[in-house]
């Protein structure tokens, strides 16, 4: 594989701490490469310094769990991570070879759903690479892999990549003690009132004038389906990291997370949650994608 020179990258993840999403965006699609075939591939010492790691040693027990991932997932390991090799610059001015991986985008994706969800490019990481892994999944064929996404495209999949991630917190809730469709219901408003700044469900859809039956995710844009996505994966995550126990405890560690999602959208600029507008329901909008894709496609059959 063609690698680019050591020290390509000038943006680590480190200097990104208190930066906007789009610049992380920005870093890891330059970090990207390509082979000899055009198939693109990141290295791992790029993406250590991307996802705030310093030490190869404790990222390589990163690297170890995204393989077991991988094959959990019916994937073959060796088609998303190869051994490679890198040159690095002594002082003396001779170089020398590091041990060194190549991972395709689904393999990043991987690492950044097992590396440490407490620093922040992690954090983001884990919703930019679920949004990208689905798309390349969608969109087979180089030409398309690049057509920037649509407004409804990235709706579908974050709201897809929320039932599932929806489904791991209330196993991490129950785990900490969440049994009840009462209790489960009272946990997920905790979640909802920390990011809306004491909104819960109900009062996030009066704010957004929806009915009672309409569910508030269906009807979110996405960016406000992404910082939910945040929500539940870093709440699932911190639930089952510091071992929570109690629907009490459960109930906070929720709040919390919430919160400091909010704090988050804050620090960048962003618009509150609350004050976004509710969306098409998304049904609707996988209906009309769906439609437009058979329109093209029977288009495509007459021409043949």
């Amino acid at each position: 594989m063609t690698q680019k020179p050591a020290g390509a990258l000038k943006t680590t993840g480190a200097d990104m701490r208190d930066s906007t999403i789009e610049k992380l965006i920005a870093a890891f699609e330059e970090a990207a490469q390509r082979d000899e075939d055009g198939t693109e591939f990141w290295n791992a010492r790029d993406l250590l310094g991307l996802l705030d790691y310093s030490k190869w040693d404790n990222f390589v027990l990163v690297i170890d769990k995204a393989k077991i991932a991988c094959k959990n997932s019916g994937q073959p390991i060796e088609n998303h991570f190869a051994d490679a090799g890198k040159k690095v610059a002594l002082g003396s001015g001779a170089e020398r070879m590091i041990e060194d991986i190549s991972l395709t985008r689904y393999a990043c994706y991987l690492v950044a759903q097992n590396a440490d969800s407490r620093k922040r490019p992690v954090a983001f990481a884990q919703t930019y690479f679920a949004i990208q892994t689905r798309r390349q999944e969608i969109h087979d064929g180089a030409e398309t892999r690049h057509t920037p996404l649509s407004e409804d495209q990235k709706r579908l999949l974050l709201r897809e990549e929320i039932k599932t991630h929806n489904k791991n917190l209330a196993s991490a809730a129950s785990a900490a003690g969440v049994i009840k469709p009462m209790d489960f219901a009272i946990f997920q408003n905790k979640g909802y009132e920390g990011l809306y700044g004491g909104l819960d469900k109900l009062g996030i859809q009066r704010r957004k004038h929806l009915t009672s039956k309409q569910n508030i995710l269906d009807h979110m844009g996405s960016t406000e389906l992404a910082a939910n996505l945040f929500r539940a994966t870093q709440t699932e995550e911190k639930l089952r990291r510091e071992n929570i126990q109690g629907k009490q405890s459960a109930n906070a560690a929720h709040f919390q997370v919430g919160r400091q999602v909010r704090r988050a959208i804050q620090d960048i600029g962003g618009t509150m949650p609350e004050n976004l507008p509710a969306a098409e329901d998304v049904a609707k909008v996988s209906r009309r994608l769906n439609k437009a894709i058979s329109n093209t496609s029977k288009k495509r059959g007459d021409g043949d």
